[in-house]
C-alpha cells in the first residue's frame, strides 16, 4: 500500500508541477497574502474530487460525450484570454497601490476565479480523470485507494507550498515594476495556454 501511495503522490505531483493558469493565480494570491488558505483548500479539494472520479473509473466521460473535450477547450480558452487581458490592462495602468499594500479582491470573487481556473481547464480533466485514472488501473482494492490518497496528498502539498511559500518572494515584489512584470508574465502564460487549447 505504501508503494501505491508513493506512486500516486509522484504521479499527482508531476502532473501538477507545470506552470499553468491555476498555479499562476495561486502564486499571485500568495504574494498578496490574501485569501490563501480558502483558495488552497478550494484547489486541493477540487483536485481531490476529480482524482477520486478518475480513480473510480469515470475517465470514460470523454468517450460517452465526444463533444465534451472540445466544449471545455473553447470555454477554457475564452476564460484564459479574458483573464490575460485583465492582467495586461493592469500592467498597462501600472496602479499597484493595492498590491503593494497586500490587498486584493474580496473572498467570493477570488474563490470564483479560483474555481474557474480549476473547472474550466480541460487539462485538469485530462490529468485527473484521464492520466491519474489510467495509472490507477494497475492497482486494485485497498492499493487503488492508497494510490488515490497519494495523488490527492500531492495536490494538497503542492497548493499549500505554492500559496504560503510565495511570501518568500515578497521582498522581491516591493515595487510596482516587479508587479508589472509578474502581470505581463501571467498574461503571456494565459494567452499561450489559450492558444494551445484552441489549436488542440
Amino acid at each position: 500500500m505504501i508503494a501505491a501511495a508513493l506512486t500516486g503522490f509522484a504521479t499527482g505531483f508531476s502532473l501538477i508541477l507545470a506552470i499553468g493558469a491555476q498555479n499562476a493565480f495561486v502564486l499571485r494570491q500568495g504574494l498578496l497574502r490574501s485569501h490563501v488558505l480558502p483558495l488552497c483548500l478550494l484547489c486541493s479539494l477540487s483536485d481531490a474530487a476529480l482524482i477520486a472520479a478518475g480513480v473510480a473509473g469515470f475517465g470514460a466521460l470523454a468517450q460517452a460525450l465526444p463533444w465534451f473535450p472540445r466544449a471545455m477547450s473553447l470555454a477554457g480558452a475564452a476564460f484564459l484570454v479574458v483573464y490575460g487581458a485583465m492582467r495586461l490592462q493592469a500592467a498597462w495602468r501600472g496602479d499597484y497601490a493595492l498590491a503593494l499594500a497586500g490587498e486584493s479582491a474580496a473572498l467570493r470573487p477570488t474563490l470564483a476565479m479560483g474555481a474557474a481556473f480549476t473547472w474550466l481547464n480541460p487539462h485538469v480533466y485530462l490529468d485527473t480523470l484521464g492520466l491519474v485514472g489510467a495509472v490507477s488501473t494497475q492497482f486494485a482494492g485497498a492499493e487503488k485507494a492508497a494510490f488515490g490518497v497519494g495523488a490527492t496528498a500531492a495536490s494538497f502539498a503542492f497548493f499549500f507550498a505554492l500559496g504560503f511559500g510565495a511570501r518568500l518572494l515578497a521582498p522581491v515584489m516591493r515595487s510596482a515594476e516587479a508587479w508589472r512584470r509578474l502581470d505581463l508574465l501571467i498574461a503571456l502564460v494565459m494567452w499561450t495556454l489559450a492558444l494551445g487549447l484552441l489549436r488542440g
